[in-house]
């Protein structure tokens, strides 16, 4: 089932116009999540919307918004004013501009979106719209309302779609300054470059997302697994990271190391690793109320939980 879209309304070039969809592009529903618990009860933690002086609930009717002038000073703000607040960008994402995809500032980018044309009108206008965006080989600024508030929206085309991602206003985005001020200037030899070089040439590859893994999410799940299972937990050693005293030697043993265990790689058969497939699909744990899929598959001990397909 396809997930709901964050935002309707219409996407517009000058004249040209088309009714459309904003979906988010990434989800994050697949992690491991925990409930806070009561200790001593076993019972879920409910948490309740109180008055902060009388104590006493409050219904979500009678819940506002308020700006905070000073301590015991703030401005109410209704639902019904904040819709007031007439921006086009509500409905409509007007395009403005179009630049190079070099000149957006990585520090500026926030999340994935997929625009998509809603309903079956329109589609040629969308088509115009994103054959425009990618014969220029440009990205497209413009602005979209989510959450009542406006974000600065980029536009590039994504196969038969759009992506859309939204972008910081300058004012979000803290300067490197009082951050990087602090870092001395050092020298770089070149017999360090070099030796540095041939261990970034060691390590090339292509990004192939499918390859990664999510071990932290793997680790919970296993610790759940063996909970559920009534096993010991044992705590695992750490690693250690050490003090690089001799840099030029630690450079000539990475290039060394790395060069070793390609050798040794092949005379001892490597454990299988568990392949990540989009979303680290491959370790879910059984939900309460699924029967397994085979009934056979139930009598193996031995065998982990498979994460469900998205």
């Amino acid at each position: 089932m396809a997930p709901r879209a964050n935002w309707k309304g219409f996407l517009r070039l000058s004249l040209v116009t088309c009714p459309v969809a904003l979906y988010p592009a990434t989800s994050e529903s697949e992690k491991v999540s925990f409930n806070q618990l009561n200790r001593k009860t076993g019972h879920r933690i409910k948490y309740a919307k109180v008055d902060a002086d009388t104590g006493e609930e409050v219904d979500n009717e009678d819940i506002v918004k308020g700006y905070k002038v000073d301590t015991d000073t703030f401005i109410e703000v209704t639902k019904e004013e904040l819709e007031n607040v007439a921006l086009e960008s509500t409905r409509t994402i007007e395009i403005d501009e179009f630049v190079d995809r070099s000149e957006i500032d990585p520090r500026y980018l926030i999340r994935p979106y997929y625009l998509v044309p809603d309903g079956k009108v329109g589609h040629d206008a969308f088509a115009v719209v994103r054959e425009t965006i990618r014969e220029m080989n440009k990205v497209a600024i413009g602005r979209v309302v989510l959450t009542n508030r406006e974000h600065i929206i980029a536009l590039e085309p994504m196969d038969k779609g759009l992506m859309g991602t939204l972008l910081r206003y300058p004012y979000e985005v803290r300067s490197a300054d009082e951050y990087f001020d602090d870092i001395q200037d050092v020298k770089v030899t070149k017999d360090m470059l070099d030796l540095a070089r041939h261990i970034v040439n060691q390590k090339a590859g292509h990004f192939e997302p499918d390859k990664f893994e999510d071990q932290y999410e793997t680790a919970l799940i296993d610790l759940i697994n063996q909970k559920r299972a009534g096993k010991p937990i044992t705590a695992k050693a750490r690693p250690r990271g050490e003090n690089v005293v001799d840099l030029m030697d630690a450079l000539r043993k990475s290039i060394g190391g790395g060069a070793a265990a390609a050798t040794e790689a092949p005379k001892k058969p490597a454990k299988k690793a568990r392949k990540a497939a989009a979303g680290q699909k491959e370790m879910l744990m059984p939900i309460a109320g699924k029967k397994p899929a085979k009934e056979a598959a139930a009598k193996k001990p031995a065998a982990k939980p498979q994460r469900k397909s998205a």
